[in-house]
């Protein structure tokens, strides 16, 4: 497994610590989640997503899996919060210091 880069893993930990703040500020002012297709784009977009999906569902990540390619790390990781419960892809693109986007793909 590839060492997370660092603004993929202040996201994860941001997460797990339950701290909003840090979520938006690791990723860039235009940065986005897309979510299975839905996309949450900026600051305020993506403080919805960890509102809805994520932090405000109580959630934990645990990555698994993940390979970097250039500025892409693609990772396999373990979910659990009131929303949702299991294992999914997601996709992380860095921009400088911070994330860009953050994307769940549908799964089927």
């Amino acid at each position: 497994m590839s060492r997370l880069p660092d603004a993929v893993q202040r996201m994860v930990d941001a997460i797990n610590d339950a701290d909003t703040e840090a979520f938006v500020a690791a990723f860039t002012p235009d940065g986005f989640v897309s979510d299975w297709g839905t996309v949450k784009a900026g600051a305020e977009g993506v403080r919805a997503w960890a509102g809805s999906d994520a932090i405000g569902a109580g959630a934990r990540m645990t990555i698994l899996s993940a390979d970097t390619d250039g500025d892409t790390t693609r990772v396999r990781f373990g979910w659990r919060s009131s929303v949702f419960n299991g294992e999914s892809d997601g996709i992380f693109v860095v921009s400088g210091d911070r994330l860009a986007s953050f994307t769940i793909p549908p799964s089927h």
